[in-house]
């Protein structure tokens, strides 16, 4: 079965969005930034993590934006039901907090989450986000979540797993894990784009990870980037 998380929509297509947030004007705030963007759409609202799930399964959102601190199920726990572990046709979420805590942003990935955003980031950001989550991409914010990551991997008990990529894919991990774009990477390495993207589907395969999230989050938790 194809994994419809890593199945972009077409490009002529509006990227379909939910939003939920136990706040109305939140919630308001977010549709009016984002309905008024080419090529998004708004499909629905929840205002608590139950309705967030209902709502996704019922209408298949593209993206869908997730706050933590929810009535009835907190974000954390609906990013599982939704695009967790076991889930046969995960959705794409991205968490929206107030709370820039490490303990969330590793639950969240954790929990198939393929982006982390602060709310306070601005409505450029958000709708960065929603794109980039549509494509597939990787964490919207580095510089959030690098730090987030970092803090994680400096814990007691941080894992130091076996490696099982090779050296040229291991230097594409690190970079990821430390926001690098695909075009970056490519400058940076000297190689094509193709090539680049080769080696993600390699690191992928080997790691048994879904996304960029996850290949950042398993550098960080092995060490592989702890003192570059």
């Amino acid at each position: 079965m194809s994994d419809a998380a890593d199945t972009p929509p077409p490009e002529d297509a509006p990227i379909r969005v939910l939003i939920a947030d136990d706040q109305a004007m939140v919630r308001t705030g977010f549709r009016l930034i984002l309905d008024s963007q080419p090529g998004i759409e708004v499909v629905g609202e929840a205002a608590d993590g139950s309705e967030c799930v209902e709502l996704a399964r019922r209408h298949r959102p593209d993206v869908c934006l997730v706050d933590i601190r929810m009535p009835k199920l907190d974000g954390l726990e609906a990013t599982r039901l939704l695009a967790g572990p076991g889930v046969a046709d995960p959705l794409r979420v991205v968490v929206v907090t107030t709370f820039d805590q490490d303990d969330y942003v590793h639950t969240a990935i954790r929990n198939g989450a393929c982006g982390f955003l602060l709310k306070d980031a601005g409505p450029e950001l958000l709708v960065e986000a929603v794109r980039s989550a549509a494509r597939g991409g990787a964490l919207v914010s580095p510089a959030i979540t690098v730090r987030l990551l970092r803090q994680w991997a400096s814990r007691p008990g941080a894992a130091t797993g076996a490696n099982p990529l090779t050296g040229r894919e291991l230097d594409v991990a690190r970079l990821v894990a430390v926001g690098r774009t695909n075009q970056e990477i490519c400058a940076e390495l000297h190689l094509s784009l193709s090539t680049v993207k080769t080696h993600l589907s390699n690191i992928q395969t080997k790691l048994a990870v879904r996304n960029r999230v996850e290949i950042a989050a398993w550098a960080w938790d092995t060490g592989a980037v702890r003192n570059r």
